[in-house]
């Protein structure tokens, strides 16, 4: 039985060592939320797998690799005609990265329901949860009906359904994503949701309706991710906000995935609200200390390092 199952569109990404448009050298990985999520989760020693599709190219292979690499199970990654998207992060100033996509038309994008059929029934049991984003459903109608497949195939078959609301501008806008996310929360077992993209997941006036009306239809936790800040679970008639790790920022891509891989494997170690929380918070640090979307990400025994004082040799 797989842990955790995931479905999206692992990318090929680029890392511009300057500015792109006066060129120079970049670094050649693998990005995307789900993948993120997928190779963090089998860092912390969880069988995770991964429906997706990549391009009969070199930078599908990269993908396929680099999971398999990390311990994700590709078994269900398709082949499709098209090619392998590509992401371009240009870190412009220390603090803000710009990001240029390269998917319209790419292999994920042709996710679909049998794509998501497929998986299923290749599985030798159900996932114990079933994870999906807001990025996936932001990529056109084929992949929103492959998530909406997979939920109904989760839910049926007893698992629990992990939304990250994950809105990325860029893919739709909210007046877009507003109904789609909404109709997933409805669904979802756990949402988790960043402080502003909590209203495009439920209907209220502040943060405290909008908690209550996932909570009231269903969601057994929601999960608020506030940056620098920390993070607050709320769950039927409790409220725990941890504050964040404290960390020399170095790199903010992929917190939030590393956050979302932490709290979901607290779940599966079947830890409190409190442990859950406390596991995100330490690996979205690990995320911001290091470079990359999932390089930083840590062990199940490396857990603990970020209690140590500064200077410390681990031998």
């Amino acid at each position: 039985m797989p842990d955790v199952l995931t479905l999206g569109e692992a990318m090929v990404c680029l890392r511009a060592d300057g500015q792109v448009r006066l060129g120079g050298t970049a670094r050649l990985s693998v990005a995307g939320a789900e993948a993120n999520v997928a190779i963090g989760l089998t860092r912390l020693g969880h069988d995770i797998a991964f429906v997706g599709a990549v391009g009969p190219d070199q930078f599908g292979e990269l993908v396929r690799r680099t999971l398999r690499a990390e311990g994700v199970g590709i078994q269900t990654i398709r082949t499709d005609p098209a090619p392998t998207g590509i992401v371009v992060f240009e870190q412009r100033l220390a603090g803000v990265t710009r990001v240029d996509y390269y998917r319209r038309g790419s292999a994920g994008a042709a996710l679909c329901v049998s794509d998501v059929r497929e998986a299923f029934a290749a599985l030798p049991a159900p996932p114990r949860i079933l994870h999906i984003t807001g990025v996936t459903l932001a990529l056109g109608a084929g992949p929103a009906q492959a998530v909406r497949t997979a939920v109904e195939l989760a839910r049926a078959a007893g698992a629990r359904v992990c939304l990250d609301v994950n809105h990325r501008s860029r893919l739709w806008s909210e007046a877009s994503a507003r109904p789609v996310l909404t109709e997933l929360a409805a669904r979802a077992d756990i949402v988790i949701a960043s402080d502003d993209e909590l209203a495009l997941a439920a209907a209220g006036d502040d943060e405290a309706s909008r908690v209550g009306t996932l909570l009231a239809g269903g969601a057994a936790e929601v999960v608020v991710k506030r940056g620098p800040a920390g993070a607050t679970a709320f769950t039927a008639g409790q409220a725990l906000s941890l504050p964040a790790r404290p960390v020399t920022a170095v790199d903010a891509i992929g917190a939030g995935d590393a956050f979302v891989a932490g709290y979901l494997s607290g779940l599966l170690d079947g830890l409190p609200p409190a442990g859950r929380l406390e596991r995100a918070i330490t690996t979205g640090a690990f995320a911001v200390a290091g470079h990359g979307d999932w390089e930083g990400a840590p062990t199940r025994a490396e857990l603990s390092m970020l209690d140590l004082p500064d200077g410390t040799a681990v031998r």
